[in-house]
């Protein structure tokens, strides 16, 4: 991991990481993918933190990406509870399982820990990001909103970032709406890019 940088991404690096976010995400979840869309959108959503917006850099090419959004949990004493959430979060193919993901995910945690925000709340992989302290909502009383009672929730995962922030805190986690994004919109900004050939492979979760 020689010759690695973090720092804020520019707008000038917007296509860059777009297209690495592209390629990271590609045919992984589904044919092809929204990704790179989402993060396009996300940026011009008045939930993001400019200040939390980081590339990883190696020998003055992107190799990686993380951004957060401000939401809240929808607490069952009435109270809304500001966490944040995170992604797309991506490294270009090439350097993935080489422990650049969690250098740059530790690295964005403390950044967020440091701006003074309590927790954060995404949906990720717990084999990985265990790694990283994220453990299953769950445990912390949080529910994902608009799942069925019982549903495998596996995927949703919680760290905080102030010891104790949860404490007493049981609800419902909001996803910021900006990650809802039309198939018809992530087609028709997808044509920017270069082709490549959508794929049905095995473990993928959506069609």
């Amino acid at each position: 991991m020689e010759n690695t940088i973090i720092r804020l991404e520019k707008k000038e690096d917007y296509r860059e990481t777009e297209n690495l976010i592209r390629e990271s995400f590609w045919n992984v979840y589904r044919p092809g993918c929204s990704e790179h869309y989402v993060m396009h959108v996300l940026r011009d959503d008045p939930a993001f933190i400019p200040e939390l917006d980081f590339v990883m850099e190696q020998d003055g090419r992107l190799i990686g990406q993380n951004m957060f959004m401000k939401t809240v949990i929808n607490a069952d004493d009435g109270r809304d509870i500001p966490v944040l959430t995170m992604g797309p979060i991506g490294i270009t193919p090439d350097k993935k399982r080489q422990g650049y993901g969690k250098k740059l995910l530790d690295f964005c945690l403390e950044k967020a820990a440091a701006m003074g925000f309590g927790a954060v709340l995404f949906e990720g992989n717990i084999k990985f990001y265990s790694h990283c302290g994220f453990d299953y909502a769950r445990k912390f009383g949080i529910r994902y909103h608009d799942l069925p009672e019982g549903a495998d929730d596996s995927f949703f995962l919680c760290r905080e970032l102030a010891p104790g922030y949860l404490n007493g805190v049981t609800g419902i986690y909001q996803t910021p709406r900006g990650y809802y994004v039309d198939d018809a919109d992530v087609a028709e900004f997808d044509r920017q890019f270069l082709p490549r050939e959508k794929l049905k492979l095995p473990g993928q979760l959506f069609d």
